[in-house]
Formats: structure tokens, C-alpha cells, sequence
């Protein structure tokens, strides 16, 4: 047995049997050691950043890393920025990444960089093997790394040669990774919180952990005894969504609209989450979204216990059981296509369970709202604001194997990354696409719409422009093996996306929306 072998033994002990992968010379020895290894399936990528954001997608729905495996230091950098969405959601992943032989390595070849610095830059966990006897021990620790608390990227440097010896000491049998506890709540910081939720116009501030169903009933139970607003951030990693699930204010991305929503607060207390800031600085200075003097009370971290924190702030409110809202889901559209009849489309026709890939943009503005007594699902959101997230993301989350995944795409930022859609196809994947083709980096010109009226035809105007040439999305999916349609209206949208329920395997919906915002 090689290093290779133990390398995937170890991985398969500790439950990590997916590795998404764009594999090259220096992981020829792993690639052959699957042949040897049962229960590990490898899912091809053409893209490291398909790779990465697919692993990405399957922790979020699983809560489990799956494995990356990658080339040298140039196949890191291809999937780092996925990786940065990963670590913005908090999601387990372990890193493989195939090294030069150390012999070799000190000769500086073509495709020699400095790797560690590269490494380092994710901000998790990493190590070098320098033995095939140490593989097992630190593939082991890689995964315990990556649960964290919080999940994070564990990435482990496998110089060839490594993985081509012997290994003289086999584990038996083979190691398995220790989790670290969740933190808990400081009894303090509850007394504090207590108070600001008792005596002040204060918010509770949720997201991480804290935003599935049973969690956001526990919050809101909370806000109901104290007269608190409950408020999401913007873009958790995974939350749940429909009807029978608390709808909580969500925080508005744009900051001036984001800055009078929580304008009134005295005081935010912070469950999974960090305190809420601007995306983006501007000429007046670093935007703060919160008012001056406004408390901000950090209760529980993102990576803690937000449930037993949650349950500790029922029982301190005695707080009383819930009443949800009822309704019915949105009325299926008909007529234009824009962006209210795109989200009314989509909340009429989900079914129950599906998970939503959302990297939707402007096109999704309406989306959240139209969901809110649609039948039960999760949705995964935009983290890490590095375009690219979508595509791969379904395609993680479908790998998993637990129900339909749609993914709401916006169409420039389907380009970063529409290799995914082959790997679908490849692997028979029941997602649907829905790219909302509005010919524009839309977020880019409403934001240099703030500083500089640019003509149309202007150099700054042409960079926010899709239209010259046409992207013809469908006929892009369909070159990748998807089975593609386009539509111009909400009634065609509504029957393509209920034929896609119904159908195995991959769809791709191309809907022509307004140009821009719309």
C-alpha cells in the first residue's frame, strides 16, 4: 500500500466519499489508487473553480466536506475564489492538492510556486506530508480541521513522492478525525443580551447555524415575548424557506437601504453571525451600516451552539409558542417576463424539498418575498460575493443526492463558471438552470451609476454590456450536453420549469429578461 492508498482509506474511513476533481500529472498516483479503493467517487471537473464551488455546495446541504483534488499551485489558485465563497459559508472542505516530488521541487520547474503562501491565503488549515507514514495521521486531522467549529478549508499538500511510497506502518484500523465541541454561550453576554431585548428597540441578528426552520420558530418566539425584530443576514450559506417556516426580515443588500432598515436599533444581538457591514466602501468613507451608539452584542460566533443559545433565550423570555402566518403560494404568472413574474414563476411551481442555488443577482430581486408560502425548501446563498458560485454550488448540491436543485443564475456570472453544466451532464444530475439572460453586468452599472452618467457607447458603459455579441446561453448549455430551451414569457417559464421537475437529469431554461436592472 502507497501513500495514495491511504491517503483515499483514510478519507473513506472518515465518511469524505466524494472528491470533485481536475486532476493533472502530479496526482497520477491518486488517480490509480481509485481503482483500488471502493465507496470514493470521483467527479470530474473541467475548472479547479467548478471543483472547489461544487465541494462547496455539497457541505452546505450535507453539513459534511466533501474532497477537492487539484493540481500544483496554479490549480489552487484556478478554484481559490470558490474557496473564499466556502469560507464566507463556513463550509467544511478538504484540500488535496498534488505537489512536484521534493526532489524535484528544488529545481524550480515550469509549474513550481510558492504553494504554502497560496495555502495560507485561504485562512484555514494545512499541512505538508513529508511521508507516506504520516498520511493517514494528517489526512485524519485534515477533516477534523475542516468541521472546525466553524467549518473551513483544511488543505493538504501531497508532494508525489509521497503518494507513490510505501507506506511501512499501515493504521489499523484507520484513523478517525475528533471533532471539536461547539462554544457556548457566556453567561454574561446573555445577561447583557437579555436586557438590551427587554428594555431597548433591538434586533436579534441571525445567520450560520441559525437559520433553519426550527432555529429561526426558537428566534422568533424570542421576538415575539420582547418585541424584537428578527432580522437575517443577507446571504446565509444555507437557510429554510416556504410555507411553516419563520420569515425573517432579511437584510437588504444595497447599504443606503441597508442603513435605514436598521436605522432605529438601539441595540443587535448576534446569533451565527458577524455584525453587519457595507459589501463596498464609497467616496464619503467606510460605509457602517449600523447607527452610532447602536449596542452590538455577540452572543454566539458563527461555528457555536446558536440552538442551544436560541433555547436558552426562550426559556430566560418565557417566551410563548408560535403562530406562523398562513397563505397560499404565489398564483402561477402570466404575460411579461421581468423579475417580479420570474419570482412569482419560481415560488409557483417549487416542489417540496428542492434546494435553490442562488446567484440570481438583480434578476432574483423579488424572489425571497414570492417564497415565503411556497412549499418547503432550502436555499443556498451568495456568501462570498465571488461570482462563479452558482453553477458549481448545484452541481455540489445535487451530487449529494437530496432532492431537485434549481439554480437561479445570473447570466454574466454563469460565464465565470459554465463548465459545471458538462459535469451534470456528465453525471445525469437533476438540476435545472434557470439563467436570467439580462445582457448586463447589471449590479456594476447601477453601482458606476452612483458616480459617473457615462453615454451610451462610452468606454465605461461597454464594460457592463453583454449584448455585443449576444450570449446565447441555451445554445452554450446545449454544446455541454444540457438539454436546453429558451423563453421570452412568464407562462413559457412556468411550463418549463414544471417539465423540468418532471424530467431526470439536467435542464437548462434560458429566460430573456429586460435589459439591466428591468
Amino acid at each position: 500500500m502507497n501513500g495514495a492508498h491511504a491517503l483515499l482509506e483514510t478519507l473513506r474511513a472518515n465518511g469524505v466519499t466524494t472528491i470533485f476533481t481536475n486532476p493533472g500529472t502530479t496526482e497520477i498516483d491518486l488517480l490509480a489508487a481509485l481503482d483500488d479503493v471502493v465507496d470514493v467517487h470521483p467527479v470530474l471537473c473541467l475548472f479547479e473553480g467548478v471543483a472547489t464551488g461544487a465541494a462547496d455546495g455539497f457541505a452546505r446541504v450535507t453539513g459534511r466536506p466533501a474532497a477537492t483534488l487539484v493540481h500544483l499551485g496554479p490549480g489552487l489558485a484556478n478554484g481559490w475564489a470558490n474557496l473564499h465563497n466556502a469560507r464566507r459559508a463556513n463550509s467544511p472542505v478538504v484540500n488535496i492538492v498534488g505537489d512536484h516530488p521534493d526532489a524535484h521541487r528544488l529545481l524550480d520547474p515550469p509549474l513550481n510556486s510558492d504553494l504554502e503562501s497560496l495555502t495560507r491565503s485561504l485562512g484555514g488549515w494545512h499541512a505538508r506530508i513529508d511521508s507516506a507514514n504520516h498520511v493517514a495521521r494528517l489526512t485524519s486531522e485534515a477533516v477534523a480541521a475542516a468541521y472546525g467549529p466553524p467549518g473551513r478549508s483544511a488543505t493538504l499538500l501531497l508532494p508525489s513522492n509521497v503518494a507513490w511510497e510505501e507506506v511501512t506502518a499501515t493504521p489499523a484500523p484507520w484513523p478517525l478525525s475528533v471533532r471539536s465541541p461547539r462554544e457556548t454561550f457566556d453567561e454574561s453576554t446573555m445577561v447583557q443580551a437579555l436586557n438590551c431585548l427587554r428594555t431597548k428597540r433591538t434586533a436579534l441578528f441571525v445567520g450560520g447555524d441559525a437559520v433553519d426552520a426550527g432555529q429561526l420558530e426558537l428566534a422568533q418566539r424570542v421576538c415575539s415575548a420582547t418585541s424584537a425584530r428578527l432580522i437575517m443576514e443577507t446571504f446565509p450559506a444555507i437557510y429554510d424557506r416556504g410555507m411553516g417556516v419563520v420569515s425573517p426580515e432579511r437584510l437588504i443588500y444595497l447599504s443606503d437601504f441597508a442603513r435605514a432598515q436598521l436605522s432605529e436599533l438601539d441595540a443587535i444581538v448576534l446569533i451565527g453571525t458577524a455584525a453587519p457591514v457595507a459589501p463596498f466602501a464609497y467616496r464619503r468613507g467606510p460605509d457602517h451600516l449600523v447607527a452610532e451608539g447602536c449596542e452590538i452584542i455577540s452572543l454566539c460566533a458563527p461555528g457555536g451552539d446558536t440552538r442551544a443559545t436560541l433555547a436558552a433565550l426562550v426559556d430566560s423570555t418565557a417566551a410563548g409558542a408560535l403562530t406562523l402566518p398562513q397563505g397560499e403560494p404565489a398564483p402561477a404568472p402570466t404575460g411579461v417576463l421581468n423579475p417580479l413574474s420570474l419570482a412569482q414563476a419560481v415560488a409557483a411551481t417549487i416542489p417540496e424539498g428542492l434546494i435553490i442555488s442562488d446567484e440570481s443577482v438583480t434578476g432574483g430581486l423579488h424572489v425571497y418575498g414570492a417564497t415565503q408560502f411556497s412549499r418547503r425548501h432550502r436555499v443556498m446563498g451568495f456568501a462570498g460575493n465571488s461570482l462563479g458560485f452558482g453553477l458549481p454550488a448545484a452541481l455540489g448540491a445535487a451530487q449529494a443526492k437530496q432532492g431537485r436543485v434549481l439554480a437561479l443564475q445570473a447570466d454574466g456570472s454563469m460565464m465565470y463558471t459554465l463548465q459545471a453544466l458538462w459535469t451534470m451532464a456528465r453525471e445525469e444530475l437533476d438540476v435545472t438552470v434557470v439563467a436570467l439572460s439580462n445582457r448586463r453586468y447589471a449590479i456594476v452599472e447601477f453601482e458606476l451609476d452612483q458616480v459617473h452618467q457615462g453615454p451610451d457607447g462610452s468606454a465605461s458603459r461597454s464594460l457592463v454590456d453583454l449584448d455585443n455579441p449576444a450570449l446565447d446561453l441555451a445554445g452554450v448549455a446545449r454544446s455541454l450536453g444540457v438539454p436546453s430551451e429558451r423563453v421570452t414569457n412568464a407562462d413559457e417559464l412556468v411550463s418549463a420549469l414544471l417539465r423540468s421537475y418532471a424530467t431526470p437529469g439536467p435542464t437548462f431554461i434560458e429566460a430573456m429578461m429586460p435589459r439591466g436592472l428591468g
